[in-house]
Order: C-alpha cells, then structure tokens, then sequence
C-alpha cells in the first residue's frame, strides 16, 4: 500500500506522470481553402494551423538576390481562447510582444524543416489561430504547423509545383518546467503560472535543437536541474514526433 500511496503522490493535478505529454489529436484538413492545415488538440488547447502558398517571395529577398522560398508564420489567441476575453491586437492598432514574439519563433521553426531551394519562389504562410489556450500554446502552434506543412509540401510535390521533396527532417515542441520543486514535461496552465522555471524546446527529429528558451521565474536552476528538463523534453518530444508521424500517415 505505501507503494502505491508514493506514486500516487507523483501524479500531477490532471492525473499525468512527470514525463507524460497531454492526450495529443489532430484533425487534418478543417479548412478547406487552405493548402494545408490541421487542428491540433493537446490537452484543453486548441489551435487550428494553416498553410497556404503565395508564387513570390519577399522583396527583400529579390533586392538582394537570395534564390530559394520563404517560410513566414502569423500567430493568434482568438477573444474567447481564454476565460477573460482577449481583445484582438487590431483593435489596438498594433501586435503585441508577446504575439510577435511566437510568430518570429514559429517561422524559424518551420524554415529549420526545409531546404528552401528546392521550395523554388515561392512563400509559405503559416497561420496558427487559437481556439483554446491551457498552457503551450506556443508549443502546440510549432507541431501542428509541421503537419500542416507536410500536407501543403505533399500537395505541391502531387501538383507538379515542385520537383524534389523540400522536406529535411520533422520538428515539435514542448514544454518542460519546475513546479513545487520537480521537474515536469508539457506544463497545463495552472503548472505553468506556478513554475518556478519554465522552458519550451523546439527540437528536430534526429535530436538536433532549433530552439531552446528557459527562465528562472524569480528563481534560479542549476546546471543539473538543466539537464534534467533537457532529458525530460527529449522524452516529450520522441512523443510528439510518434503522434505526428501518425497523423501524416492517415493525411
């Protein structure tokens, strides 16, 4: 009986193991028009991820003869993803940081899953709509818009827009925390207001990282604390990448 009582005493609030990602779904093709797109559902959050592809590029690329595509990504919460309604940034008149800030991290995501030479001139646009937001919603964003992707690429490929397949390796991301002094992977909203260190790791599938940002939340980490959510993101994302490979199969 003790033994049970100990792990029963490690299980997070919704019932998960440390180590354990929430239930993971997708739902490909809910919007019709675009080339490419899936809803994600992770846990209680939602976003719906669009790919759609302009026959240009930047104009900054042409002033300076950069040959290849573009990959840029829009991100947003809609008003009703949160309990207290979140006005939308145009009513403002500008994006806010912290929106601008995802879009920026969400389009290096997705340019680091492709040759962009082989995509020829052209521009991907990703757009990541939140429909509902728990905790990740950043995380959620960057591996529903590599399946989205992979469904707009395979669209092209199918079309005879591009040649050779422009897809160099998977991406998904994840976030790991320290809450009440353990260390979690894929943080709810109520563990991600409450940990003390928070990180989200975007990472490819032959283990590389594309991006890793972490913060003492008024608190400092050790370099051994580190190593830990390093490992424990890895667990998080060999998931992610799993679930995503099993959505393309059926896409």
């Amino acid at each position: 009986m003790a033994q049970s009582h100990s792990s029963a005493s490690t299980l997070r609030a919704d019932g998960r193991q440390p180590n354990q990602i929430r239930p993971l779904r997708f739902q490909n093709h809910i919007a019709p028009y675009a080339t490419g797109s899936t809803l994600i559902e992770w846990g209680n959050t939602r976003v719906i991820c669009g790919v759609t592809i302009e026959e240009t590029v930047p104009r900054w690329m042409k002033d300076q003869n950069v040959s290849g595509g573009w990959i840029t990504a829009e991100y947003s919460m809609l008003p009703y993803s949160t309990l207290q309604r979140k006005p939308r940034d145009i009513s403002k008149g500008k994006l806010d940081g912290r929106s601008s800030e995802i879009q920026r991290l969400i389009g290096r995501a997705m340019r680091a899953t492709l040759d962009l030479e082989k995509l020829g001139q052209r521009t991907i646009c990703v757009d990541c709509d939140v429909l509902q937001a728990d905790g990740g919603t950043r995380t959620a964003a960057i591996t529903g818009a590599y399946v989205a992707l992979v469904i707009a690429i395979r669209r092209l490929i199918a079309n005879g827009k591009i040649k050779e397949n422009p897809i160099l390796h998977a991406v998904a991301a994840v976030s790991v925390g320290i809450v009440d002094g353990k260390a979690l992977c894929d943080l709810c909203y109520t563990e991600d207001v409450g940990a003390a260190v928070d990180f989200n790791m975007v990472m490819n599938s032959v283990g590389e990282f594309i991006e890793l940002q972490g913060t003492g939340e008024e608190a400092t980490f050790s370099e051994s604390q580190l190593a830990e959510l390093i490992a424990l993101g890895k667990t998080g994302v060999r998931q992610l990448l799993e679930a995503q490979e099993a959505a393309l199969a059926t896409a």
